[in-house]
């Protein structure tokens, strides 16, 4: 499931507004108690280069499939995608952590046909106590006053998400993205920068 990427930051009453995270987007799967794998949305497996989130997402229990990223947070908390490509980050406060924000299968039930509010509860119970799989950070509900979290605290941006919305494959309007990278802010208001192709 895919956000769509819109042109400026939005409000639809009743949405939840989350925190993009840049990271490397990655499908997490366990299946009994020893298999685990991290698979990238290319189908490229990364299990074995993040041993400490595979540990973790061993501890968790029954059968789950999370929909996440992988991401390494600075000191003031922001995710940082390039120190992923570096064996030893300039600065570095978090490990490789597994950001979830959905969660189509766990308590081995299949959850694609719930809406996410309820894959959402699912997913913060499944994690409680978690350090290294945790659940990505939820902003203030109106949409521009979430815009207004992100920029204050340098986030890469926001997804938008209908909670009535199904799990399901490929590009959906009923998640859109803002990043901030796509936008500066000029004297109209936000204009776009050429997009981002990552």
């Amino acid at each position: 499931m895919h956000p769509t990427l819109v042109q400026r930051p939005v409000h639809h009453e009743g949405w939840v507004y989350e925190e993009k995270v840049d990271g490397w987007r990655m499908l997490a799967t366990k299946w009994g108690h020893r298999e685990v794998k991290l698979v990238s949305r290319n189908g490229r497996d990364h299990t074995a280069r993040f041993p400490g989130i595979v540990e973790a997402l061993r501890s968790l229990k029954g059968n789950l499939i999370l929909d996440g990223e992988v991401a390494v947070y600075d000191r003031q908390l922001i995710s940082r995608f390039e120190w992923l490509r570096h064996q030893a980050p300039p600065e570095l406060a978090t490990p490789p952590l597994f950001m979830a924000f959905d969660a189509p299968y766990a308590r081995n039930k299949d959850l694609r046909r719930q809406t996410l509010l309820a894959r959402r509860n699912v997913l913060e119970d499944v994690l409680d106590g978690q350090d290294v799989v945790l659940p990505v950070r939820r902003l203030a509900d109106n949409g521009l006053d979430a815009w207004a979290e992100v920029l204050a605290h340098g986030w890469e941006g926001l997804v938008a998400k209908d909670p009535a919305s199904l799990h399901v494959a490929g590009r959906t309007r009923r998640w859109l993205k803002v990043k901030q990278a796509n936008y500066r802010e000029g004297e109209r208001g936000w204009e776009a920068k050429p997009r981002d192709s990552r």
